[in-house]
């Protein structure tokens, strides 16, 4: 049986390995295609992204991009491995992002105390914002992602509501930007300076922190345990005396905290403010970036630095004489690619182990068989 196992790990192994290349030669295969039909050449596309993406500068501009994008699907992957859909994630981080620039802005403090004051209140504001969808769900039945959609809408009329001169903003000098106050210089978060190749958030640290926490709870942890658990079958979770209603509504609490820190990146290490033109979408870049790294902490920051890779060459495409969809055209294909291909081996790996574990299984009753016979 030792034997066995050995073989089937390797196996497991090269098929772990197997499905990510199926998917990129897949969705490179196919983005060459699209690329063709618009009458250009696939190659100098693909050669210009791989040089504009290598320069010092687009290297920072990626990992900014991917700090974001992390804690997006860090947020949703923690819904999934509850086999809940998060869809919500879009609304939470956004009036999350919005009443702490609020607060960010009134404070006068240090900022060794105003800066963690803004990140808490960024991470209470959207996790309570995620528990109403939980709440609703245990004790209503209502489907997470029927009420995070409604949610979603809900903080975007709020925020529209209270961005207005007299309420919670101001007009911005110039008379063409409205916003929250200004965060006082003091409530900036660190910045690595890289030289000519521009400034890298610090707030990467709290994103590594973010994934580290991840990976220990659901994977070192009791909690993290039930949680799989549920999520695998609420029937078995029941039987081992772990509350699902319970699980769920503290799932979706998670859930929506780290959603609150993903617009502190921007927040602390950039805007310094919340105006009309803060991110929006990113919780659904999240999605897709979950899925991308399969609920893992490292696959999900290879998806993210992928996502600001895709972002930062793509937008240059553009000036070179590509179509601007081009972007959104890569970024559907890959998804899709990777859903398709670790489906196709995911099965095809299950085939294989039973095939083995059956042979084995019959080897080991004949030989039983003729040891009783002589």
């Amino acid at each position: 049986m030792n034997k066995l196992t050995q073989r089937i790990d390797k196996e497991r192994l090269l098929l772990g390995i197997a499905a990510p290349l199926l998917a990129i030669v897949a969705a490179l295969v196919v983005t060459a295609l699209v690329i063709l039909a618009t009458g250009k050449n696939p190659g100098s596309a693909f050669s210009d992204m791989v040089t504009y993406g290598s320069a010092s500068d687009s290297q920072v501009y990626i990992l900014n991009k991917a700090t974001t994008y992390y804690l997006a699907g860090v947020s949703v992957a923690i819904g999934f491995r509850m086999n809940l859909f998060n869809i919500g994630v879009d609304g939470q981080y956004r009036i999350a992002a919005f009443f702490a620039a609020v607060l960010g802005g009134a404070l006068t403090t240090p900022g060794w105390i105003s800066i963690p004051l803004i990140i808490l209140c960024a991470m209470a504001t959207g996790a309570l914002w995620a528990a109403i969808a939980g709440v609703l769900k245990v004790t209503r039945g209502v489907s997470e992602v029927i009420s995070t959609i409604m949610l979603n809408s809900i903080a975007t009329a709020i925020i529209a509501y209270l961005l207005q001169p007299g309420k919670l903003a101001e007009l911005q000098s110039g008379g063409t930007v409205i916003s929250t106050k200004p965060l006082p210089s003091s409530s900036y978060f660190f910045q690595i300076n890289t030289g000519a190749a521009g400034e890298l958030w610090g707030f990467i640290v709290i994103a590594v922190v973010v994934g580290v926490a991840y990976w220990f709870v659901l994977g070192r942890t009791r909690f993290g345990f039930d949680l799989r658990t549920v999520g695998q079958s609420e029937s078995a979770a029941m039987a081992s005396g772990v509350s699902v209603k319970k699980m769920i509504a503290t799932s979706m609490v998670i859930s929506g905290a780290v959603a609150g820190l993903i617009g502190m990146p921007t927040l602390l290490n950039d805007s310094h403010q919340f105006s009309n033109d803060f991110p929006t979408g990113i919780g659904f870049t999240g999605i897709a970036i979950a899925l991308l790294g399969r609920n893992n902490p490292v696959g999900i920051a290879l998806g993210a630095l992928l996502w600001g890779f895709l972002e930062r060459t793509t937008n240059h495409l553009e000036f070179e004489g590509y179509d601007k969809e081009i972007l959104g055209v890569i970024q559907g294909v890959i998804v899709l690619c990777v859903v398709i291909a670790y489906e196709l081996v995911g099965r095809y790996g299950l085939r294989r182990q039973q095939q083995r574990v059956g042979a084995e299984l019959a080897a080991q009753a004949a030989t039983t068989q003729k040891q009783e016979v002589a």
